[in-house]
């Protein structure tokens, strides 16, 4: 049996951050200038570490990565809130509610698997520096870095595959910006029980899992670091708390919003606007700010970009 043949519902209205239309304009200009500076700033970090030589290394390629799936992220719900924030019902349908889902999991799921490697990226840096190469060569890096898509795609299509089967018979008002699991089963003329039970397994569980693994693995970093000279301890101590910084942006709300029972809270929305909009605009600031090699690439790629454009103006 096929979604169509269940489900008299053929789109949902996202009820969005507001109703009074002067906030909405306020929303509007804010949200625009966080996305325009996220797109920015995170494909500046891609294109930084593309054209540096320097920065061909692992940690620099698993860097590059995460700034493009951010980019990604954010412009799967971005978009879509702002041209909503301007309309007086803004409708998605069923069909284009499935996909803004799936992408969202999707890059979602890799960038929580990619966060996972590049927390074992750190910890053989620092507790194997003279094997370090040798382990994290290019190959392995790659099918790392690959078994991330994998398991984003894996863990999106399960949460795809169990929604399409829910019977959608109104109401159609789902109460958030965008698509996602917890609002849109609520809507399903059936009992849901069961299907949270496993899409809390699936999402919550498995995210607080990982956090606390990749918080033990950080903890057994800055052990390790008290046995190390100032200078190295100094560097080392500089990248995992940029780690630990977007690890924890990105892990919080997501345990606090799928690890639970998909209830109504006040601070649903909040924390919502937190993981798809703020933590992709601060990841670049928190890797440049932190990282002399990021800024010192950055300044000679707009230099460059400055002697190209130099004789043109002439």
């Amino acid at each position: 049996m096929t979604a169509a043949n269940h489900s008299q519902v053929t789109g949902f209205v996202l009820l969005g951050l507001s109703q009074v239309w002067e906030l909405r304009l306020f929303f509007f200009i804010i949200f625009l200038v966080v996305y325009l500076m996220t797109v920015t700033g995170n494909l500046l970090i891609v294109a930084v570490v593309t054209s540096d030589p320097r920065l061909h290394t692992t940690m620099y390629f698993l860097l590059g990565n995460l700034s493009f799936l951010d980019f990604c992220y954010s412009s799967i719900t971005a978009p879509r809130m702002l041209a909503d924030l301007l309309s007086r019902k803004p409708v998605i349908s069923f069909g284009g509610c499935l996909t803004q889902l799936f992408f969202f999991h999707f890059i979602g799921g890799i960038k929580i698997f990619l966060l996972t490697v590049m927390a074992y990226d750190r910890y053989v840096a620092i507790s194997q520096p003279l094997r370090y190469m040798l382990i994290m060569n290019r190959t392995v890096c790659g099918l790392l870095v690959a078994a991330s898509w994998v398991g984003g795609f894996i863990h999106s299509i399960a949460q795809v595959g169990l929604t399409v089967q829910l019977p959608f018979c109104g109401p159609d008002n789902l109460d958030n910006f965008y698509c996602d699991v917890p609002q849109l089963i609520k809507l399903a003329c059936t009992d849901t029980f069961v299907l949270e039970l496993l899409m809390v397994s699936n999402n919550g569980l498995v995210t607080l899992m990982c956090f606390l693994v990749l918080l033990g693995s950080y903890t057994a970093l800055l052990v390790m670091l008290r046995s190390r000279s100032r200078e190295g301890r100094g560097k080392a101590l500089s990248t995992c708390a940029s780690h630990i910084a977007v690890v924890t942006l990105i892990f919080v709300p997501c345990v606090y919003i799928y690890a639970r029972p998909f209830r109504t809270f006040p601070m649903d929305k909040l924390v919502s606007v937190l993981y798809t909009m703020v933590t992709p605009v601060l990841n670049p600031a928190i890797y440049t700010l932190r990282n002399k090699e990021v800024i010192m690439a950055t300044k000679k790629l707009w230099r460059r970009q400055k002697d190209l454009l130099g004789p043109l103006e002439h």
